[in-house]
């Protein structure tokens, strides 16, 4: 109703955005709503005149970068949106979710009341099924994801050049595309073996996720503090039961327990990774067991179902106590 196809224009997008001045207010209380559950930290923002003016709780979703990133939260001459409204967010909010204890430890760096925070954590759809065996030619690691700083791609991509230079038998394929993939289609020159696949349809990415080695997230803090929360492609690649290869950084540690689900490495370091792949090339058996694993660790703890509740619960508690 608010959005950019909402029946309004730009003066009224501009006047909401900037000044919390809530056009067709109304047909917003006409809806009755019991709470507003908004994503980002700059939806919370802007989600909270509209809580004031509905006299309803605001839940807020933190996922990454709008808790970590130093920028959102330095003083600025003309500050942004959150900025201007973070402390009444911190003070008026209902709840903060976040999606990991990494995102609840930096909010409350960023003084944040711990009482309002809560961990839940994102959940996919369970697989069962036998394990897929790695294919019979030419075995590869998988990233994927956006080519962004912090993602670590270039990291990745020399960890391949020190296995080349070895003569290991290893492809990378990457699927995915963002802002630096013309850096790191130069940074792959003479790789003979990387491949960029572009952005591919989810069930395409699932068949890439089955046949891997093991599932790279060699992920890093930028300058600017951006890191990750748990991305989301950790959690799938465990439940499609593929070993995960992910830097120590962030909350890739709460979802990969290192030398049971696949290896945590230190950020920023290509020959760990490159150990960790010669490990499981080394040992098809080890593939086996760290995949079972995982697919196990991802079905107890990352359900969708059971995650899916822990939210519904969530939010009918907060509406419920709030007597809306």
């Amino acid at each position: 109703m608010l959005g950019r196809h909402g029946g309004f224009g730009a003066v009224d997008r501009l006047l909401f955005k900037q000044f919390g001045r809530i056009p067709r207010e109304p047909d917003l209380a006409m809806l009755r709503p019991r709470l507003i559950h908004a994503h980002f930290g700059k939806g919370g923002a802007l989600a909270l005149p509209i809580a004031r003016a509905l006299k309803v709780p605001l839940v807020v979703t933190f996922h990454g970068g709008d808790a970590t990133k130093n920028n959102h939260y330095r003083r600025q001459l003309i500050p942004t949106i959150f900025q201007r409204r973070c402390t009444a967010l911190k003070q008026e909010a209902t709840l903060i979710i976040c999606v990991a204890e990494h995102i609840r430890s930096a909010l409350i760096s960023r003084g944040f009341p711990p009482a309002k925070l809560k961990v839940i954590y994102y959940g996919v759809e369970p697989e069962t099924g036998s394990y897929p065996p790695p294919p019979a030619t030419r075995p590869y690691l998988l990233f994927v994801g956006r080519f962004v700083e912090k993602k670590g791609i270039g990291y990745l991509l020399d960890a391949m050049r020190l296995l080349q230079n070895e003569g290991t038998t290893l492809d990378l394929v990457l699927v995915g595309e963002g802002p630096m993939s013309e850096v790191l289609s130069r940074k792959s020159e003479g790789l003979y073996s990387t491949r960029f696949m572009g952005r591919l349809p989810n069930e395409e990415v699932r068949r890439k996720m089955s046949g891997a080695l093991a599932l790279c997230v060699p992920s890093v803090s930028t300058r600017d503090g951006d890191s990750e929360g748990l991305p989301n492609v950790v959690i799938e690649g465990m439940a499609a039961a593929v070993p995960v290869i992910g830097s120590d950084q962030g909350g890739i540690g709460e979802a990969v327990e290192h030398e049971r689900t696949g290896f945590l490495v230190p950020p920023a370091n290509p020959q760990a990774i490159a150990a960790a792949a010669r490990r499981l090339l080394s040992d098809p058996t080890l593939r086996h067991r760290m995949g079972s694993a995982a697919q196990v660790a991802a079905s107890e703890h990352f359900n969708a179902f059971t995650q899916s509740r822990a939210l519904e619960d969530t939010l009918l508690a907060v509406s419920d106590s709030s007597g809306v």
